[in-house]
């Protein structure tokens, strides 16, 4: 359906109808085989992951079965190098065998490997091309450099560019929504358009704007992961904690300190992660000054390469997550980095940025630092804008989602809420990616 510019759309639950834009032909153990390979295509599809098929893994954006289209698809990787040298990666899929394509999609994220997201094979299956590729920094963000980053999204359009497509469409999910849209802000700042169009899907306003709202404010001591100031300790029950998994009252006098708090302890982080930078420069600079070769010499270039690795601990700690009071929406209680209990993970395995280098902190996760914000980077973002929201999010709060919305530059606009889906959308994920299709139909043919 074509959707005027700048026109809001609410979509609401629905199990009455089955999706209509992409095919279902039933699942692709039921696509015929040549003689004598039946055997072995069955024991492909079984642990086929990337289709939906096989043992389900932690990774919320992987395919679930039911998100397997059942119909043959193109897929192909791709490897191209960036203009310094990185190496990205990703998985290019087609329609099926046959049918042109003229649109593709890219996706990424600064550390998810994306080449196997659900969007991937339910935008094939729609007709368009789909790249889902990881930058240099997959699977380990300590040094993440959004600078950086943004280089192999660029490398990635240019190889769809090359590979044929007449127009690119960015899509940012989570994490990538902010990629995607500094990528696209970078280029603009050069006069150049990167995208042919944007779409945020469950996108949030920025891994270091995320982070001020995760991070422990209690934490006394960077060097001391218990050292805690009770006062401001939402896990402590004089100020309204509750044990999982009963629900949690706070003041709201008490969160707004809480707040400010965080954005104190951000900027102490900061503080000490430029000074790190600063010491090494400083050292770099007497070594230039110093006789080559010299023992002065070698003591103070060990020195002046010498990356100091900072540990921030305690970063899963939003009062949100146990007081659905506070931004109101359809979340549940928790956040999908906690198995199940944020305290558990605030202390123990989970949580975000613990080991990072400073120049990786400042770019990534300091919410007062990054240059991946979007409230400053979508401005700039002036091609066909779609932005999806799913209202259970437990990372992304309905005021972010519609703030993204409303600061986008483009005059082609569409925000979307899909009514009691959760951060990677599961079990409406067809429906989510309906929107998707239905929204490009019109724009990209």
């Amino acid at each position: 359906m074509h959707r005027k510019p700048g026109h809001t759309v609410r979509v609401e639950p629905s199990n009455a109808k089955a999706p209509t834009t992409l095919p279902n032909v039933g699942p692709s153990s039921n696509r015929p085989s040549p003689p004598g390979h039946r055997e072995r295509d069955a024991a492909i599809v079984e642990n086929d992951v990337s289709l939906g098929h096989g043992r389900s893994t932690l990774l919320g954006f992987w395919p679930e079965p039911d998100d397997d289209p059942g119909v043959p698809l193109g897929r192909e990787p791709v490897v191209a190098v960036s203009a310094d040298g990185a190496v990205t990666r990703g998985i290019l899929w087609t329609p099926p065998a046959g049918t042109p394509w003229k649109t593709a999609v890219a996706l990424s994220h600064p550390r998810g490997d994306f080449s196997v997201h659900y969007a991937c094979p339910l935008l094939a299956a729609a007709g368009y091309a789909a790249l889902g590729f990881a930058t240099r920094y997959v699977n380990n963000d300590t040094d993440c450099l959004h600078e950086k980053a943004i280089l192999d999204v660029e490398t990635m359009v240019t190889e769809l560019r090359r590979r044929g497509a007449e127009q690119v469409v960015l899509l940012g999910n989570s994490g990538g929504g902010s990629l995607m849209a500094l990528a696209e802000a970078a280029a603009a700042g050069e006069g150049r358009t990167l995208g042919d169009g944007f779409i945020g899907l469950a996108a949030h306003p920025g891994e270091g704007r995320f982070m001020l709202q995760v991070i422990d404010p209690s934490v006394l001591d960077e060097d001391d992961p218990m050292a805690t100031d009770p006062a401001l300790d939402m896990y402590n029950p004089d100020n309204g904690y509750r044990p999982w998994p009963e629900p949690c009252r706070y003041d709201r006098e008490w969160l707004a300190g809480y707040r400010r708090a965080q954005q104190e302890r951000v900027a102490r982080i900061d503080a000490i992660a430029k000074s790190s930078i600063d010491r090494r420069s400083e050292f770099a600079q007497q070594a230039k000054a110093a006789e080559k070769g010299s023992p002065k010499w070698n003591e103070l270039r060990r020195h002046a390469v010498f990356f100091d690795y900072l540990r921030v601990y305690r970063t899963l700690a939003d009062p949100a997550y146990l007081d659905l009071a506070i931004d109101p929406d359809d979340r549940p209680l928790g956040s999908v980095f906690a198995w199940p209990d944020p305290l558990v993970s605030n202390y123990g395995f989970g949580g975000l940025a613990r080991t990072m280098t400073a120049r990786g902190w400042l770019s990534t996760w300091s919410g007062l630092s990054s240059p991946a914000e979007v409230a400053t980077t979508v401005p700039a973002v002036r091609s066909p804008t779609l932005i999806v929201h799913a209202t259970a999010d437990t990372e992304i709060r309905l005021h972010q989602a519609r703030g993204i919305f409303e600061a986008a530059g483009a005059e082609d606009k569409t925000y979307v809420e899909v009514k009691g889906a959760e951060h990677y959308f599961p079990g409406r994920r067809r429906e989510a990616m309906d929107t998707v299709i239905d929204w490009m139909r019109p724009r990209y043919p």
